[in-house]
């Protein structure tokens, strides 16, 4: 990913509203990380509980989306992410939405999937031993180009429909 500072990483959001924008509580990772190693960025908001943003590159231009927590808790024994495909107790996995951007989002569309609770889908797949015993991994080069394209992919469906 290309370096954003503060403002431009506050200015990449789609779908937050004027409001958001100017809550949202950068991470000091985003300050301090070597930006060229990010495959994306992804953080929980430490102020309100269920939030979280991703920023990833779609078609090589940097997008961040506003994702939400499910509040429910998981009777489930284990769970997949379906960003970086790690297998997890299943009170770490749960399900996020994003809404739209444009007129969808305004109208209350919004797109969902499974994803690590505290976001380290970035940080798992560089792990050399599995998660779960049951776990089968492969490389690790494939296991970071899978969640790249998985998390653009994500972000890229909360813009359809947004031109």
């Amino acid at each position: 990913m290309h370096s954003l500072t503060q403002e431009e990483l506050r200015a990449v959001f789609v779908n937050a509203a004027p409001d958001e924008l100017s809550r949202i509580d950068m991470p000091l990772k985003a300050m301090t990380t070597d930006w060229y190693h990010l495959d994306f960025l992804a953080w929980r908001d430490p102020e309100f509980r269920g939030r979280g943003y991703l920023v990833a590159e779609v078609d090589g231009q940097p997008t961040g989306i506003v994702v939400r927590a499910a509040d429910s808790s998981s009777r489930a024994r284990s769970g997949m992410c379906n960003l970086c495909h790690t297998m997890q107790p299943g009170n770490q996995v749960s399900l996020f939405t994003a809404r739209k951007a444009g007129d969808a989002g305004k109208q209350g569309d919004s797109v969902g999937t499974y994803i690590c609770v505290d976001l380290s889908c970035h940080d798992n797949v560089r792990l050399a031993a599995p998660l779960a015993p049951s776990e089968i991994r492969a490389s690790v080069d494939m296991r970071i180009d899978g969640t790249r394209r998985r998390t653009e992919a994500f972000v890229a469906r909360v813009l359809e429909e947004a031109a």
